[in-house]
């Protein structure tokens, strides 16, 4: 890979724009940022901690929305989970809860090997929170992980 791909690719992260996670691939255009800031979508809310549950709901449903009915194939990949991450950000932040929100997606064709993943987090428990979500189907495996920070104001 040549130093300026490597160089735009390393730019587009540092800006917050998405960078196709297949480097072999070329680099996409910048998508459009979302039109409102995380400051419109702030809303006082009582409510202390993260609801695993809503937000595993808000996964599950955009999963099967991207993935349900679908074979596996490898030329749909980055177009899967660009979609999942997307549409599920966009709904949890449609919530207006006071939080910053990660959002990652890996779709694996399903074989005897499995498929293992973990993640560790060093935070407020009383106030951030994680979300798995495991799809599967008889040709593929998907993990999402929601990671969300409370936005201390």
């Amino acid at each position: 890979m040549g130093a300026a791909r490597i160089h735009a690719w390393g730019r587009s992260l540092l800006e917050g724009q998405c960078a196709a996670a297949d480097l072999h691939q070329p680099i996409a255009p910048p998508r459009r940022r979302l039109r409102a800031t995380m400051e419109e979508y702030h809303r006082h809310c009582d409510e202390v901690g993260f609801n695993v549950d809503e937000a595993h709901n808000i996964v599950k449903e955009c999963i099967d929305g991207v993935l349900g009915g679908e074979d596996y194939n490898q030329n749909n990949i980055n177009q899967w989970t660009a979609s999942i991450v997307e549409q599920s950000l966009t709904h949890l932040v449609k919530l207006g809860k006071a939080y910053k929100y990660i959002v990652t997606c890996a779709v694996v064709q399903r074989s005897a090997y499995g498929f293992h993943t973990a993640s560790s987090c060093f935070w407020d428990t009383t106030s951030d929170g994680t979300c798995t979500v495991r799809w599967e189907n008889r040709t593929m495996n998907c993990i999402v992980n929601v990671f969300a920070i409370a936005i201390v104001l």
